[in-house]
């Protein structure tokens, strides 16, 4: 198309339409607060997740944690990760105690990757589901969970609050501290965890259970990931993915019982691990959040 064809009306028309909806596009996510883009955001102190206990009130880990080739960490999209089997303190067959292979990773800011989880990776890697992944409900025990009633009404979850738990007097490195846990988490309302039943080559059955902290709620699917962590308001954007695999149990509901015993008692860890989701949200937390400019009000 020649220069003389490209002044027509109508493509002056078309140009015009463009810039307008464009400036009006503009105009819109300014007005709303929106954020397409998310900046990359980390716990108050940095602390990583090869930080968390090696040993809880029920399990204690053996062997040493994974290390994972570059090639790996080049695949999962981060660094701070970790890998290492626990096994069952107290087992209910001394001679036969259960283990569980615990594996969690955190991401921030931009995330453009799609999670890695078993239904890909064990199948990718030659192993057969035996039957259909099922979301169940991880029954951690929440005797010690309490309302944490700083938390301004606003903020709360769909339960009407925001519990915390202690981290364990005995094992943690900052005994006793009382953590918040997810939005939405509760008694009476679980976590959600996906779990798959798998079967290798020689027989061996595995199941693989997972489910994700994101922007201060749980997820138990990696599409409904982006619905947390890419909320249009929040500035900022994380996740961590949360896995149990064990060959020493018999069902989803025992892979269920011995993922909630150990997570339980790993929770409060987690949460040290991710930014205090409320603090992001009131602007206290980072120190250039811009919520602190406006009162944490967006």
């Amino acid at each position: 198309m020649n220069r003389k064809g490209l002044m027509t009306p109508a493509y002056l028309l078309a140009l015009i339409v463009l810039a307008v909806s464009a400036v009006g596009f503009s105009r819109v996510i300014s007005a709303y607060g929106f954020h397409l883009r998310k900046e990359a955001i980390y716990p108050s102190d940095g602390r990583l997740l090869v930080n968390l206990p090696t040993e809880t009130e029920h399990w204690v880990q053996i062997g040493v944690d994974e290390v994972l080739d570059p090639e790996i960490l080049d695949t999962l999209g981060t660094e701070n990760t970790v890998s290492r089997v626990y096994v069952e303190k107290d087992p209910p067959d001394p001679a036969n105690p259960r283990t569980i292979s615990f594996h969690a990773a955190y991401y921030t800011g931009m995330i453009d990757t799609v999670p890695h989880v078993p239904e890909r990776c064990f199948v990718g890697g030659g192993m057969q589901k035996s039957s259909a992944s099922v979301v169940m409900d991880l029954p951690i025990d929440t005797e010690d969970w309490v309302p944490d009633s700083s938390v301004p009404e606003e903020l709360r979850g769909p339960l009407g609050d925001i519990y915390t738990a202690p981290t364990s007097f005995r094992y943690s490195d900052m005994r006793g501290r009382r953590v918040r846990l997810p939005r939405g988490v509760g008694p009476g309302s679980p976590i959600r965890m996906k779990v798959s039943e798998f079967q290798g080559d020689d027989d061996r059955v595995i199941y693989a259970g997972y489910f994700f902290i994101a922007n201060g709620g749980t997820v138990a699917s990696a599409e409904g990931v982006r619905t947390l962590a890419f909320d249009l308001t929040s500035d900022y954007a994380y996740y961590l993915k949360v896995q149990t695999t064990s060959a020493t149990v018999g069902s989803m509901e025992e892979m269920m019982e011995v993922s909630a015993s150990l997570i339980g008692d790993l929770l409060p860890e987690l949460m040290r691990c991710v930014p205090d989701w409320i603090d992001v949200e009131t602007g206290r937390y980072p120190a250039d959040n811009p919520r602190r400019r406006s009162g944490g009000e967006k």
